[in-house]
């Protein structure tokens, strides 16, 4: 997103709600300010980053939030949430978001759990820069429940003919979806189960037998494991870099605040660790 634009509020209302699994709940944003502003490119992790405002905090109308920021102290300022657009509807101009909800864990998963229509909703963006390449000869999907909705959103926007294998741990089969690419592959859903996060999963993609040809992956979920993920990959599988869109959706022991403030220098950290030998100049 650019800075001019990621500070601009958007004003949307709830429409409806659905539960989509036993830990995934749909939430559809419509009104007018969707309608006259928002509109989504070719990216298939399109993403926007909501805002709350702490409990007994109130904003002057319409939010700002350069002037929230230069009128109340930090602990005041709205709590940011990025999610992935699961899709948009630029007919009825309707916006689709999945949370994942794990009972009061958490600050956007039990909003969207109780949130009824009629509900107004704030938000940046939306940012992006994944989208699934044309010209590769197959395409790797693999993430957890929070990756979820980007990896259908991507499947369902594949070309026709594409050859796609998608990964999905999730908890266990009440936390399956209709997920299929216009072609009709569907994702291999792996269940964890009592296992740590994300262990199957690597388990899973190390070992894939990979088709002939130029990959295309997309990889996210919590941190720890996308770590191994890239690790494998550009090491071991020797995939360049600019084939990947991999990272951290999520840290395990982190808050979203606190994983957000590490992120970035944490990436660099993990990329740098892991180049291959021989590509440093």
């Amino acid at each position: 997103m650019a800075e001019g634009r990621a500070r601009r509020i958007a004003t949307a209302e709830v429409v409806r709600t659905e539960r989509l699994s036993a830990h995934m709940v749909r939430v559809v944003l419509g009104g007018e300010g969707l309608a006259a502003r928002f509109t989504v490119g070719d990216f298939t992790d399109h993403y926007v980053k909501l805002l709350f405002a702490p409990e007994d905090v109130t904003y002057a109308e319409p939010w700002d939030l350069e002037e929230i920021r230069s009128t109340h102290p930090r602990e005041h300022w709205p709590r940011q949430r990025a999610y992935t657009v699961r899709s948009w509807d630029a007919v009825r101009h309707e916006l689709t978001i999945d949370f994942v909800v794990h009972g009061d864990e958490g600050l956007a998963g039990p909003w969207a759990a109780r949130v009824q229509p009629g509900e107004t909703v704030r938000f940046l963006g939306p940012g992006g820069a994944y989208g699934p390449d044309p010209t590769a000869d197959w395409h790797l999907l693999a993430g957890d429940e929070s990756a979820l909705p980007a990896i259908g959103a991507t499947m369902e926007h594949m070309p026709r003919g594409a050859v796609v294998i998608a990964l999905v741990e999730v908890s266990g089969p009440d936390d399956e979806q209709k997920i299929a690419t216009p072609d009709g592959i569907t994702p291999i859903w792996i269940h964890r189960g009592a296992r740590p996060v994300g262990e199957a999963l690597v388990e899973a993609v190390t070992a894939l037998r990979f088709p002939t040809g130029r990959v295309q992956a997309f990889v996210h979920g919590e941190a720890g494991f996308v770590k191994e993920l890239r690790r494998h990959l550009r090491t071991e599988r020797g995939i360049p870099a600019k084939q990947l869109s991999i990272s951290g959706y999520w840290r395990l022991g982190e808050t979203d605040e606190g994983w957000r403030a590490i992120k970035r220098d944490w990436n660099a950290q993990v990329e740098a660790e892991q180049e291959p030998v021989g590509a440093r100049a």
